[in-house]
């Protein structure tokens, strides 16, 4: 990050819980200048069954309890986690505070992901008027799920700017302009 000049969000990295079995699902932002500028622990844990498949990450992770808004480049950037992004309370709290970008990285299944991913994401630019980028997973998983990929760019007004396919790495990126976020708060009005 230092040597390049550039922000970096390391997605899901596992932290260690003093006195406990359990780690916490971890976002971190490294800043420009090579140290931590937030950490985010997430706070929405993914309990659920699909494909027959029973995942509990309660089973094993503990879930964070604060949010994690960071200034980059003079930018407000709000960290989540994956399955957080079906709690939109989240992203209201960041938008209230200011959030003109969303961060989501995640490893959403073939299954939850063809049907909410992109829906989701569109939803979350739209109501908090603010661009999100997040990056799915792609391929199998270490635990043998399938993930969706389509990593995606949305802007304020629910357009997808940038997608990566389902079935491979890619990098994807667009312009994010702060003065979009303007335009569509003054269109559709600042809460």
């Amino acid at each position: 990050a230092k040597k390049n000049k550039v922000s970096i969000l390391a997605g899901s990295l596992y932290e260690k819980i003093q006195s406990s079995k359990k780690v916490y699902n971890t976002s971190v932002l490294i800043g420009s200048d090579g140290k931590v500028s937030a950490k985010y622990r997430k706070i929405n844990l993914f309990d659920a069954n699909v494909d027959g498949k029973r995942i509990r990450e309660s089973k094993h992770f503990a879930a964070g309890t604060k949010t994690a808004l960071a200034n980059v480049h003079g930018i407000k950037v709000g960290l989540s986690i994956c399955f957080d992004l079906r709690y939109p309370e989240l992203y209201r709290k960041y938008s209230l505070e200011g959030a003109e970008i969303l961060c989501v990285p995640s490893a959403f299944t073939m299954t939850t992901g063809k049907a909410h991913w992109e829906m989701l994401l569109r939803a979350r630019a739209i109501e908090n008027k603010c661009f999100v980028l997040a990056p799915n997973q792609t391929g199998e998983n270490s635990q043998g799920v399938l993930c969706y990929g389509n990593s995606m760019i949305v802007d304020p007004w629910g357009q997808i700017l940038a997608r990566a396919s389902n079935n491979k790495e890619e990098i994807i990126y667009a312009d994010i302009n702060k003065e979009k976020v303007l335009q569509v708060k003054t269109i559709l009005g600042r809460k």
